[in-house]
């Protein structure tokens, strides 16, 4: 009888161990059983593990992601000044098409790094799933990839740089290359929003919370950072109408910079407490500065401030605006796994996350 009452005692126990929260290790069996949701503690580990395992990603994917929007912005870019610029954007159209090119060449080398065996890559386009963020993203890049190296050649054959291959060069020239561009352009904005789909496809409460607003957001810093980079290349060379070029990109780069701010304090209704390691500790001080200080208002008061002045934009404040925006587009990625860290090693976040999402 004795051991039967001893037998129930230690499934009591056990059942507390199992349903409520360590504070810290685990409970003890004289502790009262309760229901997980009603403990009140501070709630640490699972049995000392973390609830979630959090992304390994370090910086090769930062850089992944900051490619695939640079070269999803230059891109499209190129493509509109292409089809309504004037002939003296020509310099932005070919900029834009070398650009987008070596962004492509580059980005899917460091997925690659991350990944840790090349032909984990190769298997993920044996299969396509659509409702696979990854799936759907090796063939955007894949995709997008092609249309870049496609429109690239054309340049190098209008350029000159294929003269020594005269077949080659006339086969570039005779391409469709505005039916090209206009695939190419749709498959580049997908390259450019789909990380942020990506990170909000996982079970990472602050990426979760923020599945409507990530795509958005990564597709707005990428044709910003995608513009600037165009403004920094053109800035350091000289051609004919090159300040009225300059002039458009700044305008369009003041308009993508303002959504992105908008997006940003979308975010914090949104979040709520999920949204402390965008906005406290080291990777709060690092996304304020860098990205929401440094990358996006300083640029567009610069600039702001001197249209008001009536001035026209500088060389020297385009190089340090571009400058400035595309080291904040690499912070703002870099922050948000960071951020992504922080909120898988806390199960408060967790429990606050499922009670939202809870039907």
């Amino acid at each position: 009888m004795n051991n039967h009452h001893d037998q129930q005692a230690q499934n009591a126990g056990g059942i507390a161990t199992l349903l409520q929260p360590a504070r810290r290790g685990t409970l003890s069996a004289t502790d009262q059983p309760r229901i997980g949701e009603q403990w009140t503690g501070q709630p640490e580990t699972y049995y000392n593990l973390p609830l979630l395992k959090k992304a390994h990603w370090g910086w090769e994917i930062i850089t992944y992601f900051f490619l695939g929007g640079v070269g999803g912005g230059s891109y499209l870019a190129a493509t509109l000044a292409d089809f309504f610029g004037l002939k003296r954007d020509q310099p932005l159209v070919r900029a834009g098409r070398y650009l987008s090119l070596a962004c492509m060449l580059a980005s899917p080398i460091f997925l690659i790094m991350d990944l840790g065996r090349p032909e984990r890559f190769h298997h993920m386009l044996r299969i396509l799933k659509f409702r696979s963020a990854m799936s759907l993203g090796s063939w955007g890049i894949t995709f997008f990839g092609l249309c870049c190296g496609l429109t690239a050649a054309h340049q190098m054959a209008k350029d000159g740089l294929l003269n020594w291959f005269p077949f080659m060069a006339r086969t570039m020239r005779a391409l469709p290359v505005k039916a090209i561009e206009s695939i190419g352009a749709l498959f580049g904005l997908f390259v450019a929003s789909y990380t942020g789909v990506l990170l909000s496809s996982t079970a990472v409460p602050i990426w979760a919370r923020a599945k409507h607003l990530l795509g958005p957001l990564f597709l707005t810093s990428g044709l910003s950072t995608g513009l600037s980079a165009l403004s920094l290349i053109l800035s350091l060379g000289r051609f004919k109408g090159q300040h009225d070029t300059l002039e458009r990109l700044d305008r369009a780069e003041m308009i993508t910079t303002t959504t992105e701010l908008g997006l940003i304090v979308t975010l914090i209704p949104i979040l709520g407490p999920l949204a402390k390691p965008l906005f406290r500790g080291k990777t709060g001080i690092l996304f304020t500065i860098g990205t929401i200080g440094g990358g996006l208002l300083s640029p567009l008061l610069l600039k702001l401030g001197w249209r008001m002045n009536k001035k026209a934009t500088s060389r020297s404040l385009t190089i340090s605006a571009s400058l400035l925006t595309l080291i904040g587009g690499v912070i703002l990625r870099a922050v948000w796994i960071l951020a992504g860290r922080i909120s898988a090693d806390n199960p408060r976040d967790i429990h606050y996350y499922n009670a939202l999402e809870r039907p």
